[in-house]
């Protein structure tokens, strides 16, 4: 391949760069908004806020209206109201049964959701460093391809090349490093989140066996 046309195919080989870049930028960005949004919909704000809740539901379970618990459940979309709900739909099963359906489900439905998302963003962090690598060696193999093909070479055509080698490997970094500290805080919150869901299941499951042991024809 001569150095003109090798010259020409690196040049459209780095707008590509450019392209790929862009696009793995935004979607790692689309996907850290869609995962901070998700874990804000399955969690408490705080302890405070889910103790309500959890004071709510207990009125419920003293009185032995377990059908109001559970439409208390079924209104509300986060994790533990979601995963008390399937309790009580499931309360002819022992207990053991009962905590590791709870904890299948919320493993499952929530926690596999969460890493799934995770992933994609932990995937562009890794190939947006690479593709700017890439476009180094692209921009690299295209200036000596131009100095091949003339022994007189205008400066402006090495610097075009040079600043495709340069300007990619920046890209690649500047949209790895925020992407890091968003994967870093999104984790976070999971593990708050993993935190309080765990609270909150063994509050209910005590209120629930005190209530089972008291009157056990309330419980099935």
């Amino acid at each position: 391949m001569g150095g003109d046309a090798l010259g020409r195919l690196t040049d459209i080989a780095g707008n590509l760069c450019y392209v790929a870049l862009a696009v793995v930028a935004v979607w790692g960005a689309f996907m850290v908004i869609i995962t901070w949004r998700r874990v804000a919909q399955v969690r408490f704000r705080n302890e405070r806020d889910q103790n309500a809740f959890l004071a709510q539901l207990n009125e419920n379970l003293d009185a032995g209206d377990f059908d109001a618990a559970a439409t208390l459940c079924a209104d509300d979309t986060r994790a533990v109201p979601q995963l008390i709900g399937l309790a009580l739909a499931h309360r002819d099963l022992g207990p053991a049964k009962l905590r590791h359906l709870v904890a299948d489900r919320f493993q499952r439905d929530v926690l596999a959701d969460l890493e799934y998302r995770v992933t994609w963003v932990q995937t562009v962090i890794k190939s947006a460093p690479m593709l700017g690598l890439l476009g180094t060696v692209i921009g690299m193999i295209g200036a000596f391809s131009k100095l091949a093909a003339t022994n007189k070479v205008e400066p402006t055509k090495l610097a075009n090349d040079i600043s495709v080698a340069l300007i990619t490997t920046f890209d690649g970094l500047v949209i790895a490093i925020p992407l890091i500290v968003a994967v870093a805080a999104i984790n976070v919150r999971i593990r708050k989140m993993e935190d309080l869901v765990g609270l909150g299941l063994t509050q209910f499951f005590d209120a629930y066996r005190e209530v089972a042991e008291r009157e056990p024809q309330l419980s099935r």
